[in-house]
């Protein structure tokens, strides 16, 4: 049994996949600090999942020896850790003051127009959730947004948005 797709399964429900990629991530750390593993593991769950649920975050803390609320302070904190299921194209568009002040608002109100969805929503087809993003660390580059976690894209002018989610659309599976 895998944590998949249900909210319901039980904690200890990991696949022995994943129960190999948590050993390989806590072998990094000295044994009394295996602890330090719970980003890396929260990151294999998304990965399986497309997001960490409250049985993620359980499932998490057993394997670590960690209070479930240490390993739910963490999912919160970060924003990379999705909470709740999203598209298949996450777009987090920064919107601390230094990229308000060269567009990051604007950026983000385009694209939630261009989908049809207010920030926070996913489209109704499933492929893009669009989200406020704390600071990428390019305000120089702004607007910037980050795409699935993984891809910083920077200097989005409309046009270049516009270019964005049709390139995404494209790659939709």
């Amino acid at each position: 049994m895998t944590l998949s797709d249900s909210t319901q399964a039980p904690a200890a429900a990991l696949s022995a996949a994943t129960l190999a990629r948590f050993s390989r991530e806590v072998a990094k750390y000295p044994p009394e600090q295996k602890q330090s593993a719970v980003m890396a593991c929260l990151s294999i769950l998304q990965q399986e999942q497309g997001w960490v649920s409250a049985d993620a975050e359980a499932a998490v803390a057993a394997y670590l020896g960690m209070a479930p609320i240490a390993v739910r302070e963490v999912t919160t904190f970060y924003n990379m850790y999705n909470q709740q299921r999203v598209g298949q194209f996450k777009l987090n568009v920064c919107t601390n003051l230094p990229c308000q002040l060269r567009d990051g608002e604007r950026a983000l109100a385009h694209l939630c127009h261009k989908l049809g969805i207010d920030e926070g929503g996913t489209t109704a087809d499933g492929l893009f959730t669009v989200q406020k993003s704390e600071c990428l660390g390019a305000c120089a580059d702004s607007p910037v947004l980050l795409v699935n976690d993984r891809q910083m894209v920077s200097f989005m002018s409309n046009d270049r948005l516009d270019d964005l989610v049709e390139t995404l659309k494209a790659q939709a599976k």
